[in-house]
């Protein structure tokens, strides 16, 4: 959880001594209380530009702090990880077979007695070489048979090569891979599987990583099924199976998921700021207080929709209340003295990722120390008419290079953004064929990939010149006209 007020947040702007000045102009718009959200008091909505920025610049990364192996995996490491004492700390078997000194025969001695020469024990991948051991026989490479009084000797078989075993063979030695103190692994990297498996073997149970945001995810709708078909005035849960791995893509590590209904009293109990408490199934990580709260639905302006005094009860501010775009103009943004973030996604499907991209994703891309997810530029594969005051968020698809925006891509469904290769960030004065638009990536998906400079291009065959007349007629001009 954020511990000091964030940069741009509405604890510094709450100084501002006329926050209903003139129009900023393209700067973020000065946040509205959200007691006064639902008021008389209106501020303009954010531009999409706007609220991307101000949603990363409003947020301090949270700081470094060791966690358990087991949930490091894919967490940037804080500082370098070394070895805490040899590795191995012993010498050890490489193979199943016997430790012996000396040449053969070899009498046998109990496992782990110190080892005259031409003595042997038997020993196992792993085990402690005993004191005198020389090298390791392989079980393969050796046979128990009896001396001259009976007694079993171990001698090597006929499966041994020549010289076997050789002094130190198939013996791992103390320090081999790494001695105490030696750096194993960099700050700064990416941890993946190997690595926390290395650091398990260097003696670490916990490793410092960078700090990620601990996400709540509410899940509002009493008129949302969790499974099978829903009846009139019902609808299937589209968050639940999706919200929490989006928000591991960007960058946040989802703690808790509630679903609650459309009352009031839900509803400010769960923004409260309560133990958290994981559901039958949920993410198996440990319970951390959260720093960002994901709502979905609840951000227009009927009666069962309670957000903005929701926050205003708990004397939090509305930083962003609304977004010149569509879809996902109601989009919320707004910050609780405890610290907390509270993101306010609409309740259609894609009207809520479209407003997840565009102030979520900064914020995540803030907290957890990462910079603002890039925007690209793609050719537009179509004509895409004005709609002053407006950017448009479209899911599209690449046809030969080019942008095409996607069918089935209305607010409440999903079809669209499924099938596509990112989204469209089209201006209020629309698109012409061919122009570069901007664009992002999906969570899920590849970079937007470089504009083609041929794509939209046809070539065509050049005209052969033309020889002037050679009956010395008037000459013919047309071949340095092109």
């Amino acid at each position: 959880m954020t511990t000091a007020p964030p940069r741009g947040s509405a604890s510094a702007a709450a100084d501002d001594p006329n926050p209903e000045g003139p129009d900023p102009g393209p700067g973020p718009a000065p946040e509205v209380p959200a007691g006064e959200a639902d008021g008389t008091r209106r501020h303009r909505a954010h531009t999409w530009s706007e609220a991307r920025q101000f949603a990363f610049d409003c947020a301090t990364p949270i700081p470094a702090a060791p966690v358990p192996l087991r949930h490091a995996l894919g967490r940037t490491l804080a500082a370098d990880v070394t070895a805490l004492q040899d590795m191995p700390h012993y010498a050890s078997s490489a193979m199943d077979g016997w430790s012996v000194n000396g040449s053969g025969p070899w009498i046998l001695a109990e496992p782990g007695e110190r080892l005259a020469p031409h003595q042997a024990s038997p020993i196992v991948t792993g085990g402690l070489i005993p004191p005198g051991a020389k090298a390791v026989l392989r079980s393969e490479s050796g046979t128990i048979t009896a001396d001259e009084d009976g007694l079993p000797v171990l001698k090597t078989s006929g499966a041994a090569k020549p010289g076997e075993p050789r002094n130190g063979e198939h013996i791992r030695k103390a320090a081999e891979e790494a001695s105490a103190g030696e750096l194993l692994i960099k700050n700064g990297t990416l941890l993946n599987p190997a690595h926390l498996a290395l650091a398990a073997l260097a003696g670490h149970d916990v490793v410092p990583v960078l700090g990620k945001a601990a996400v709540r995810l509410v899940l509002t709708g009493s008129e949302v099924l969790s499974a099978g078909l829903p009846g009139p005035g019902e609808v299937r849960d589209t968050f639940g199976p999706q919200l929490a791995g989006v928000v591991d893509m960007l960058g946040g590590i989802c703690t808790e998921e509630l679903k609650i209904g459309d009352s009031y009293a839900e509803w400010l109990a769960a923004l409260e700021d309560t133990e958290p408490v994981r559901a039958a199934g949920g993410p198996a990580v440990e319970n951390l207080p959260a720093d960002v709260v994901i709502t979905t639905g609840g951000t227009g302006r009927s009666g069962t929709d309670h957000l903005r005094r929701s926050v205003a009860e708990l004397d939090g501010r509305l930083l962003i209340d609304g977004i010149a775009m569509r879809p996902g103009h109601p989009a919320v943004l707004a910050e609780l003295p405890d610290g907390r973030f509270i993101i306010g996604l609409p309740g259609n499907p894609l009207a809520a990722m479209m407003a997840l991209s565009t102030i979520g994703a900064p914020l995540l891309a803030a907290l957890g120390h990462r910079s603002l997810p890039p925007v690209a530029e793609v050719p537009c594969g179509s004509l895409i008419e004005a709609d002053p005051g407006r950017t448009r968020l479209m899911p599209f698809r690449l046809v030969y290079g080019m942008a095409s925006p996607a069918q089935h891509a209305g607010p409440g469904m999903m079809r669209g953004l499924a099938a596509a290769d990112g989204v469209l960030v089209v201006p209020p004065h629309g698109v012409q064929l061919g122009e570069l638009v901007p664009a992002f990536a999906l969570p899920w998906g590849p970079p937007i990939p470089a504009p083609d400079p041929a794509a939209g291009k046809t070539k065509t065959a050049k005209r052969p010149p033309r020889k002037p007349s050679s009956h010395g007629g008037p000459v013919d001009w047309s071949a340095l006209l092109g």
